[in-house]
Formats: structure tokens, C-alpha cells, sequence
């Protein structure tokens, strides 16, 4: 009976495929398993090829089993039962902790894998059977230190055995070639744990996103470790001529937080010769394993933790917090990875056709909302929360994820003793969620998730123009475009006397112009504003940047924004080479006076909480949109001991405006002057704007 195929789809029936004749019936039909007999009590034909066989009883999985037609032995696997409720009731294991649980005298191995009917640990080129617990949970406790050594699960499920990496494993071998028990406490730098975190609140936060390979690959950059964790450790680097490079640079300009582009374990780069391939890391394989292409040695599975750390550590002597990228909203080829290995067809989304969800464009969709996918998440979480003392999270297509898990991301991480950032790509995707029963954690569920920030697309398209449509231009380079659409971004897309918010607080709002993907600011300007001059795309692009930085909300900056980055017009460089994509440190030096600028706006930023208000009822009181010469946009932020009036020129034509209050006014800020110095006094209302000039004026209360 080859043709004979049988399934558990439900708990209490047998889905029979393809039969050739009629001829199975209830008299000539039963179900046997090792530890039960079960009665067939009906069968029930649903269509030419296939039938239903209703059970007495519950099946019991982790177990084989057969139907048994005359003498005829019929394997019957789990498939589609790992998509019930029953499934989640009888067979997730929130209570345990799996992976390697390590210590000098005894490490226990769990591994979650409901419908394997056998699991071994293989170590030293030998197998060691695991005891199988009623949640699908097995466990072996080995007495020993283990320190070191390398291991797989054997995992038997449907008659098929294959070799398994552990989904929680702490490092790898290089390549992902085996998992590594690890001692954790010997993975710490000196003083690791006495280093205190940066304690910055999200109002006062500048994020500056940063790839580890893209920040000191460069010749120029004056690192000796280019393009690893180690290189972001090294103090004082420099150009050939003195000008500050890598940590020493980051620390110079300002910023709060290092947004690093994915450091977990992922595909699709060599990690013996890294320099043969790039990539942005947006390919997860191992979620608690640091990238090993950015370790100094990759094949020794404690480095990679160790230099990660002295990494973050780095970050938080200068005072700068440190935000992963993680990718939980799908993994790398879905068919090969260990989740898929270890319960097949749980971990991932798929419509009621048996098709997969690829909502991601990868291939896959990850079913966060199933209680054992949610786990893994929170605990990878938690994992790099206390392991690493890492600052923050920035979800990738947080659309794709659903609003329990990142509520209880973000539950765990206000539970931290220091503040910890969330923000995300809430865009809307199309994925095989039951929106009846589970909401995705995209834009329209802001009001949900009040302490996680989201992309303000709509901040980034105003103010350049719409990023897929190469005709349409924005505020700063189609001459005020959208200019009755600043004042809500202003105000961080939460002020509704701008139109309905986007947002229930400024600080959900991440306000951006440039970041990784697509054209940098400079290539988009480019493309399209070609007509106009080098330099009036850069006082374009300055418009752009200032106004992220004195916006409402979170200020966010893609690492070389700062000094015109290009990727020479390449609009998806995930792996492109260090060529398009390393930071060009020649040019931080060409344009260090725009670099100065910049910084100084970060410290006006800092210095004055007019620009960091926490919520709309801040912004109702203390910021007024004034008027001015259209297509002017002026605003005016009043404080208790000082006034700023914030004017921006879109064009390229010198424009008068006023001043909204009598008083002794001072130019304190303007792109169109490198000086620090008070660049000008009036007591008088006129005052002139250049062309594509964004100025800020500052009047003393006192």
C-alpha cells in the first residue's frame, strides 16, 4: 500500500491519503501505537483520495504509529495537528529551561521536540539517549564539566533521523558547524559586570545606526581589527591626518545609541573568510549566538562572546548605549533550519491550504503567536539583557510579529533596572495570522504598545519625497512640498491639532530620513533633484537632518548621514561589498564642517528639553507653529528660561520672516555657518533667511 499516506491533523482523527479502493472500512481498519491500541469508532469520506477516520480516543504523540489495514502497517505522521489549540494545551513547556544548562559539576540538555519519538545527544563522536518528558520536552543530565565541548541532538521524527543544532545554544563552532556548552562566566572582560549602563531615557535618546563591518573595514579608518567587534573596542582611532574615526568618532559626535545592524548568528557569510562575502546579518540562523565573521576567531566558541562584550562595554564607557537589530520575524531557509527540524510545520506561519505564509519576502514567516515561538523570543530577550547588558531592540518588519509577543518584550524589558529602548518597522504585511484572534504589531496597533516606538514612514517621505515613487519629490527638495504635513511631524505625530496622531506620545515617533535600506539621503537627492547643484543637495539634505534632530520625538541617524554618505546609487547593498557600503572616513574629513554642524544640533538637542517633550499635552502648551513667507515653515518652542524660534527655507531664494516676540533675539544655530558662536543679535522682528537655510533663534526669558 504504497500509495497509502496517514496523518494526525487533529487529536482524535486519522487523515488516510490516496487510497486506490474503497475497500477500508471499520471492520478491517485499526490504529496501533506502543503504548495503546485505538479504536476506530467512524470513517467518513471526504473526497475521492481521502478519508477521515475518526479515533475513541486521543492520540498520544512521540510515539509510532500505524494503521493497520488487514496486514498492511500504514506509518501515521504528525502534520498539521501542531496547528491546534489542543496541540498548545497538551505539549508547550513555558516552565522549562532549554539549551545547555551549565555548570563545573553537571550540565542538563533540554531540547523541546513534541513529535520526535527519539532524541540523542551526540558529544565526542558518540549518541546518548534523552528521556522524553510528557510536555515533549528531553532531557539528559550528564555529571561533569563539559566546558567546551561540542554537541548535536539525533532527532527521529517520522522515521527520519537527522542531526540538530540546539535553537539555544550560547555559541557555535564556525559556520554553525556544531553547538558549544559554554561557561559563561569565563566569557566576561574584567569589570564587565561593575560597568554601569548608560541610563538615558528614551525622550533624551540620538540613535545613530551602525553596521560592525561597514564602521572600521575601511583602510582609512585607522583600526587595527577592521571589521570586527574588536575594532569597535579601539580608542583614539584616527585618520592618517587626526581626524576621529569608529568609537572615538561616535563618542565626538554625540550620539546616545549605537543601533547595530544584526549580530546573531546568521547565513550567508564564511565565517573563516568573511572578506569574501558581505552581508547585513538579516539571515537568522542561532538568535543567543554572536555573529562569528565579526569575532577575531571564529572557531573558538568563546571569543565571539567575549569580544561582542568588550564591544558593548566599549560603547557604555563613552557613555553610549547599545540597541541590537533582531530579525524575529523570520529565519534563514525555513526547510533547513533546526526550528523546522525539531517540530515541523510549528514554528512557521501557514495558510489552511498547507502553503507557507512569506509575508517577510524571505521565504518564511515565524508564527510568533504560538506560545513556544513566543518563549524562544522572550528569552532571547532576556538573554541578551542580562548576558550582554545591552541597551535596546530594534525589531525588523515588526508588522510580521503579533502585539502579545511584543507586549511581553516589552513587559520584560521595563522590568530592567536601567531604561531599555524598543523601536520597529511597523509596517503592514500580509501574513497568515488569524487577526480575529491575534493583532500584528504594525502601525495601526500603536495605541497598544505604548512603549515601543515605530518607523514614522510618513516623516521620512514628507520630507524627501515618497521612497518608491522616483517622480515625487518632498519639503526639502521640491521647493515646501507637503508643507501643510510639517507641523504634525514637528510635534512627533501625536499632537491632534495637526490631524488625527499617528501616535499616543511624541516618543513613539522614530523620525528618519535615511537608514540601511534604500537610497542614502545623498543617492536619493540625486536621483531626484539631478537639475540642481552638489552643493544645493547638500543644503537640501541639511534641511532633512536638522529637522530630524529638532523634532519631537526619536531622533534617528544612519552612521555617515552626518558627512553626505553614498553607496554610489546602489539601493539595497545587504551584499554589495565593503565597497559600496564601509564607511568612508576621507569623506568624514571633507566634510567635517558639516559634521561640526550636526554635532552642534545634537548638543543643542541635549542641552535643552524644549526639543525632547514626552508627551502631547507638552507639545499643546509649549510649541506654536508661526507664521511666515510660504513656503517657510516656522515654529517656535517656548521654556521657562528661554524661547527658540526654529524657521526652514525650502527654497532657493532668500525670504524675509518675523520673529513671533519682541525681545533680544540670537541666531545661535544655521547651516549656512560652521561658527559655535552667536551668529547674530536683532531686537528687531525682520529677519532674512538664505536660500535653503534652516536657522534656530534663541531669546533668554531672564
Amino acid at each position: 500500500m504504497e500509495c497509502f499516506q496517514a496523518f494526525i491533523d487533529e487529536p482524535d482523527v486519522v487523515v488516510l491519503e490516496h487510497p486506490k479502493t474503497a475497500f477500508v472500512s471499520k471492520e478491517n481498519v485499526k490504529v496501533i501505537a506502543s503504548s495503546q491500541a485505538v479504536t476506530v469508532l467512524s470513517i467518513e469520506r471526504a473526497d475521492e483520495y481521502t478519508l477521515y477516520l475518526q479515533l475513541e480516543e486521543e492520540v498520544i504523540l512521540g510515539e509510532e504509529m500505524y494503521l493497520v489495514v488487514e496486514d498492511s502497517y500504514i506509518p501515521i505522521d504528525p502534520r498539521h495537528i501542531v496547528w491546534t489549540d489542543w496541540f498548545e494545551r497538551h505539549y508547550t513547556a513555558k516552565a522549562e529551561e532549554l539549551g545547555p544548562n551549565y555548570t563545573a559539576e553537571k550540565t542538563t540538555f533540554r531540547v523541546w521536540s513534541p513529535t520526535a519519538t527519539q532524541v540523542e545527544v551526540c558529544m565526542w563522536n558518540k549518541r546518548f539517549p534523552m528521556i522524553r518528558k510528557t510536555n515533549g520536552v528531553w532531557q539528559l543530565e550528564w555529571n561533569g564539566d563539559l566546558a567546551g565541548v561540542t554537541y548535536q541532538y539525533a532527532v527521529t521524527i517520522n522515521r527520519q533521523q537527522q542531526l540538530v543544532n540546539d535553537p539555544y545554544a550560547k555559541s557555535m563552532k564556525a559556520n554553525s558547524e556544531c553547538s558549544v556548552v559554554i561557561d559563561l562566566s569565563k566569557t566576561d572582560p574584567a569589570a564587565f559586570r561593575q560597568m554601569p549602563s548608560p541610563t538615558v531615557d528614551k525622550q533624551d535618546a540620538v540613535i545613530y545606526e551602525l553596521h560592525v563591518r561597514d564602521a572600521t573595514s575601511a583602510a582609512t579608518s585607522g583600526v587595527q581589527h577592521k571589521g570586527t567587534f574588536s575594532g569597535l573596542t579601539e580608542k583614539h582611532t584616527t585618520t592618517e591626518n587626526g581626524f576621529s574615526t569608529a568609537l572615538y568618532y561616535m563618542k565626538e559626535l554625540g550620539i546616545t545609541h549605537a543601533q547595530i545592524l544584526p549580530i546573531q548568528d546568521y547565513a550567508r557569510v564564511d565565517e573563516r573568510n568573511p572578506s569574501m562575502q558581505y552581508n547585513w546579518g538579516y539571515d537568522p540562523l542561532f538568535y543567543m549566538v554572536p555573529e562569528g565573521s565579526y569575532a577575531t576567531n571564529p572557531d573558538d566558541p568563546s571569543a565571539r562572546i567575549t569580544e561582542c562584550k568588550k564591544m558593548i562595554m566599549a560603547f557604555h564607557e563613552q557613555g553610549i548605549g547599545v540597541i541590537l537589530d533582531v530579525v524575529f520575524n523570520h529565519v534563514y531557509a525555513y526547510e533547513h533550519s533546526v526550528l523546522e527540524a525539531l517540530v515541523p510545520g510549528y514554528y512557521f506561519r501557514y495558510y489552511q491550504d498547507g502553503s507557507i505564509s512569506n509575508g517577510s519576502g524571505t521565504g518564511n514567516d515565524l508564527a510568533t503567536e504560538r506560545v513556544m515561538v513566543r518563549k524562544l523570543l522572550v528569552e532571547t530577550i532576556d538573554y541578551w539583557l542580562e548576558e550582554f547588558q545591552v541597551d535596546g531592540f530594534r525589531f525588523d518588519l515588526m508588522g510580521l510579529i503579533d502585539v502579545e509577543t511584543m507586549t511581553a518584550i516589552s513587559k520584560r524589558c521595563q522590568a530592567c533596572s536601567r531604561p531599555v529602548l524598543l523601536l520597529g518597522e511597523g509596517w503592514e504585511m500580509e501574513t497568515a495570522i488569524a487577526s480575529d484572534k491575534h493583532k500584528k504589531a504594525s502601525l495601526s496597533q500603536a495605541s497598544a504598545l505604548q512603549n515601543i516606538s515605530f518607523f514614522n514612514d510618513q516623516y521620512r517621505d514628507v520630507l524627501k519625497g515618497n521612497l518608491f515613487d522616483q517622480e515625487q519629490k518632498g519639503f526639502v527638495n521640491g521647493n515646501g512640498l507637503f508643507h501643510d504635513r510639517i507641523a504634525a511631524l514637528i510635534a512627533g505625530s501625536a499632537d491632534n491639532r495637526f490631524g488625527n496622531p499617528l501616535f499616543s506620545n511624541p516618543l513613539q515617533s522614530v523620525n528618519y530620513v535615511e537608514c540601511h535600506d534604500n537610497l542614502t539621503l545623498a543617492d536619493f537627492l540625486v536621483r531626484s533633484n539631478p537639475e540642481v547643484s552638489e552643493e544645493v543637495r547638500k543644503k537640501m539634505h541639511q534641511l532633512a537632518t536638522g529637522l530630524v534632530l529638532l523634532s519631537q520625538g526619536v531622533p534617528f541617524l544612519h552612521a555617515g548621514q552626518e558627512f553626505f554618505r553614498t553607496k554610489k546609487g546602489n539601493e539595497n547593498s545587504y551584499n554589495a561589498g565593503d565597497d559600496i557600503n564601509q564607511l568612508d572616513w576621507l569623506q568624514r574629513v571633507e566634510e567635517n564642517d558639516n559634521v561640526a554642524w550636526i554635532r552642534q544640533l545634537i548638543a543643542l538637542r541635549k542641552q535643552y528639553p524644549h526639543f525632547r517633550m514626552v508627551n502631547s499635552d507638552k507639545t499643546k502648551a509649549y510649541l506654536h507653529i508661526i507664521p511666515a513667507p510660504l513656503p517657510v515653515f516656522a515654529y517656535m518652542l517656548i521654556g521657562p528660561s528661554e524661547d527658540f524660534t526654529i524657521f526652514i527655507n525650502p527654497t532657493n531664494e532668500m525670504k524675509m520672516a518675523k520673529l513671533a516676540a519682541l525681545g533680544r533675539w540670537e541666531k545661535i544655530v544655521s547651516n549656512h555657518s560652521s561658527t559655535s558662536a552667536t551668529i547674530h543679535c536683532t531686537d528687531q522682528l525682520p529677519i532674512e533667511l538664505a536660500g535653503y537655510e534652516l536657522a534656530v533663534w534663541k531669546k533668554n526669558r531672564r
